[in-house]
C-alpha cells in the first residue's frame, strides 16, 4: 500500500534523476495525498537518428486511476494502487501495464503500523542513502462524456520485504535507475518482459522512521511532519490517516 508520499527536491534534481526535461516547477511537497496532482515520467515519442533530445517526458496527472472504459468514475473505488502480481490480468489495469507504464519520483512514502484497535503508528520510509526513488506506476487518460481528458495514475505495489513487513504487508514497487528504459519501453517490452522488476526491493534499501500523527491530516503539509519521534512501550491512541489516504480494497 502507498497512500501518501513526499517529493521534496528541486525540479532540476527530478529531471536529472528521471532523464526528462520540460517539467512543471513545483514547491517541496511533504504530504502528497490521493486525488492530488503527481509528477510521472513516461516514454516519449521515438527519437530521430542523431537526436540528443530525451526519449522520456514528464507529466502532471491525478493520483487516482480511472480506466478508459469507466462510464462514471464516481461508481469506482479510489484506485491509488495496483497490485503488481495481478495488474496484467485485471481489466482495470491490463491496458495500462501493456502500453502506459510510468515512473513516479518520490523522496519517500508513509506507512502506518496497526497496533491495537484504533491505534496506528506512522512511519516515514525513505531511501537509506538519501536522494530520490522511482516507484513503478501506470497511467491512463480518461475521456469524460463531455469530451474533456483527464490524465490519471496509480502506483504499483508488491509484497513487503522482511524489513517493511512488520509495518505493513505491502510496499511500492521500486524501479532501479538502470531499469528505467526497459520499464518505460512499452513498444519492445511486454508485461511479461518486465515482470522481474516487480519484486520487492531488498531489505536495507529503505529506512523506516517513526513520526508523529501530524501526517494523518492532509492539511499538515510542512517539513515538521517528518520529525522523528521516540517509540514508547505504549504509544497511546493514534488517529488513522483520514480517508483521502486511500481506503481501497486489497483486490486492486
Amino acid at each position: 500500500m502507498c497512500g501518501r508520499f513526499t517529493l521534496t527536491v528541486t525540479l532540476d534534481e527530478v529531471e536529472m534523476f528521471l532523464g526528462v526535461v520540460g517539467g512543471t516547477d513545483f514547491p517541496p511537497r511533504y504530504n502528497i495525498a490521493p486525488t492530488q496532482p503527481i509528477l510521472v515520467a513516461l516514454a516519449g515519442p521515438p527519437r530521430e537518428p542523431g537526436s540528443n533530445l530525451p526519449d522520456r517526458q514528464a507529466l502532471l496527472v491525478r493520483w487516482g486511476f480511472i480506466p478508459s472504459w469507466a462510464k462514471n468514475p464516481k461508481d469506482l473505488p479510489l484506485l491509488i494502487n495496483a497490485r503488481a502480481e495481478t495488474a496484467a490480468e485485471k481489466n482495470t489495469f491490463k491496458a495500462a501495464i501493456r502500453h502506459r507504464r510510468a515512473l513516479v519520483p518520490a523522496s519517500g512514502f508513509f506507512e502506518w503500523k496497526r497496533q491495537d484497535e484504533g491505534k496506528a503508528q506512522p512511519y516515514f520510509v525513505r531511501p537509506r542513502d538519501g536522494g530520490l526513488v522511482a516507484f513503478g506506476g501506470l497511467m491512463e487518460t480518461y475521456l469524460d462524456p463531455g469530451g474533456s481528458e483527464l490524465d490519471t495514475a496509480a502506483i504499483l505495489t508488491t509484497a513487503a520485504n522482511t524489513q517493511i513487513a512488520p509495518i505493513h504487508h505491502r510496499m511500492p514497487v521500486v524501479i532501479r535507475r538502470e531499469d528505467f528504459s526497459r520499464w518505460l519501453d512499452c513498444r519492445s517490452h511486454r508485461p511479461a518482459d518486465v515482470a522481474d522488476l516487480l519484486s520487492p526491493v531488498e531489505p536495507g534499501f529503505f529506512e523506516a522512521i517513526p513520526i508523529s500523527n501530524k501526517v494523518n491530516k492532509v492539511a499538515n503539509a510542512g517539513p515538521d511532519i517528518l520529525e522523528p519521534v521516540a517509540l514508547a512501550a505504549d504509544t497511546g491512541r493514534r488517529e488513522a490517516p483520514d480517508s483521502t489516504a486511500g481506503g481501497q480494497l486489497d483486490l486492486f
